[in-house]
């Protein structure tokens, strides 16, 4: 018995040599005969396996005063933005007439595409993560996850979309139902019907498409640089499109463009933080509703972001989103008790069901044969604000998604948020919407004169409505400074070549520019321009997620088969060698009755 179990462990261990051997060997092969990339790449024979021409991230970079950074990208975004500012400072009017008039040419003239676009991500992500690209692990077969799944979805949703939910979640409803879609007819304002069509389309605006947008920007980053060792920057998703011409003016241009979304888009949040702080502390405590006011808070509320920056993503963002999401599922578990509880989780259920009947429908609806723009103002500006977004939020998710499979990672992004979402605007315009319908409270007059007001005006009608009000102020802030805090690293990424690690002061910097930015928007056209800015740079960036789509799944190919290359010679040893085991069994005990016979 003891040799029977020696010989199998010996056997065992014979075989784990010979397959670590194997591997290695396999490897070697697989890139060496591997399929060169095909189609738009520049210059032909670029592979990522090529070492010729590759660059360490930082290479090359600038350093003193406390900075590191990529001299062109940084250069050219700081330029641009302070033409932007000094503009926009100087000739507020002007301003703010022409971000109006840009918004409503934009979204008239180039919806079709930012629809066509939305739903693309959707199908570009279903492909990635059920086909055979799946099990295909970020950072390798042998990566751990750096985070736990309760801590991964807590920083997925605050930093994804944390502000936007809070100032939203009662005012888009209420003004949905004042003013229902084109899409659903002749609906009659504030009836059953109305409510219905608030409902799915609130939904329809913060579900599958925005997380779709996140999961494929950040798988593309995550794998070409935890898989691919390049920088984990925008570019380098692009290498198998134009090869090491990342490193040169194409990859700078697609990094400052990066930048420039991620700054917008992170102005229109911060923007619209400020305006419902402003709000909250309006309704409490008397202060004035203006664009001082809001301009003080920015600068305020980034100094608070300041502290977070300098502790980290573990010691700042981390800690501050499961705070943050603890609070706001307290809040969220409040309302739910003390509102119309019944009414809101069968709001919930039905809602759910007439998103998933209509998503086919609304995703694809495009205004076409109504003489209106309703959907630049909605649907238009929210693919746009997403998009232009996707740099910020798919860094930060690749940041913290190493040792997650492709399967594991689109539908974590995709799903565990869009229900959380569901249900959080579900809680508040539900409750909003049942006080509406009810005569209980006149809620679209005050979200018609300011949309800022809406989650203040309803907390009016609720038990502790002072204390529930300054935890709506808290939850507004930390989110603030949570999405600055990730802003901020993300923007860092992009300046300093692709860094994981650069100088606090370089944070602190972004952090600032970031509510700079929004303050100029507001002082330039409050809403409106910060809704503009986010569709102007979402244009030409949905383009080149378009483009990385493609990218994303030329590399995604060659990892497939090299891997299953390796695979294949893996199970030729295997088998070989539980051939050769059991021939030698059968000689030994063809030798052992030989000689018992004898």
């Amino acid at each position: 018995m003891e040799e029977d179990k020696k010989r199998e462990l010996d056997s065992k261990r014979a075989l784990a040599k010979k397959l670590k051997k194997a591997e290695a060997e396999a490897r070697r092969k697989a890139i060496k005969e591997r399929q060169p990339f095909k189609g738009l790449q520049i210059r032909p024979t670029a592979s990522l396996f090529d070492d010729a021409g590759r660059k360490e991230p930082g290479e090359g970079n600038w350093e003193g005063f406390g900075f590191d950074i990529h001299p062109h990208v940084t250069l050219i975004s700081s330029v641009l933005l302070a033409i932007f500012i000094g503009g926009t400072l100087l000739f507020s009017e002007a301003a703010e007439a022409f971000f109006g008039s840009a918004l409503g040419a934009i979204t008239k003239e180039a919806g079709w595409f930012f629809i066509l676009a939305a739903n693309f991500f959707i199908a570009a992500a279903l492909f990635f993560s059920l086909g055979r690209f799946g099990g295909i692990r970020i950072g390798g077969n042998n990566a751990k996850p750096e985070f736990s799944k309760p801590a991964w979805y807590a920083m997925l949703l605050s930093a994804g979309m944390g502000i936007g939910l809070l100032f939203w979640s009662v005012g888009e409803p209420v003004l949905h139902l004042s003013t229902p879609s084109p899409m659903f007819g002749d609906v009659v304002s504030g009836s059953a019907e109305a409510a219905q069509a608030s409902m799915v389309t609130t939904y329809f605006h913060w579900g599958i498409h925005p997380w779709a947008i996140y999961s494929v920007v950040g798988l593309g980053l995550a794998f070409f640089a935890y898989n691919r060792g390049l920088p984990l920057t925008i570019r380098s998703v692009f290498y198998p499109v134009i090869g090491n011409k990342i490193y040169g003016f194409w990859g700078n241009m697609i990094d400052v463009l990066s930048v420039l979304a991620t700054l917008t888009g992170l102005a229109t949040s911060l923007g619209l933080g400020v305006a419902q702080v402003n709000a909250g502390l309006n309704f409490l405590f008397g202060i004035s509703i203006s664009t001082t006011t809001q301009v003080l808070l920015i600068a305020g509320i980034t100094a608070l972001a300041t502290t977070s920056v300098v502790m980290g993503l573990d010691g700042g963002v981390k800690r501050l989103s499961e705070i943050n999401m603890v609070l706001a599922g307290v809040f969220l578990l409040f309302i739910l008790i003390v509102g119309p509880t019944v009414y809101i989780l069968s709001g919930f259920t039905q809602n759910l069901g007439y998103y998933l009947a209509t998503m086919p429908q609304m995703s694809f609806w495009a205004e076409t044969f109504k003489d209106t723009n309703w959907q630049g103002g909605w649907t238009i500006f929210y693919w746009a604000w997403w998009i232009s977004w996707s740099p910020f939020v798919g860094m930060f998710i690749a940041r913290i998604s190493k040792g997650r499979t492709v399967r594991e990672f689109v539908f974590g992004v995709m799903l565990f948020p869009t229900l959380l979402s569901f249900l959080w605007m579900s809680v508040f315009g539900g409750t909003a919407i049942f006080l509406e319908t009810n005569g209980l409270a006149d809620l679209v007059a005050i979200v018609e004169q300011d949309v800022s007001i809406a989650l203040f005006a309803m907390l009016e009608h609720l038990p502790l409505t002072k204390l529930l009000s300054v935890v709506g102020i808290i939850l507004v802030t930390v989110f603030f400074v949570t999405s600055s805090d990730s802003g901020s690293l993300v923007v860092d990424h992009l300046t300093s070549g692709g860094k994981l690690e650069s100088p606090v002061p370089q944070r602190v910097f972004w952090a600032v520019m970031e509510g700079v930015v929004a303050a100029t928007l507001l002082i330039g056209g409050g809403l409106s321009a910060l809704q503009t800015a986010s569709v102007m740079t979402g244009l030409p960036f949905a383009i080149i997620l378009v483009l990385m789509v493609y990218s994303l799944y030329a590399g995604l190919s060659q990892e497939y088969d090299m891997e299953e290359a390796v695979r294949q010679k893996l199970r030729e040893v295997e088998e070989k060698h539980l051939l050769e085991e059991a021939i030698s069994a059968a000689v030994e005990d063809e030798a052992l009755v030989k000689k018992d016979n004898e």
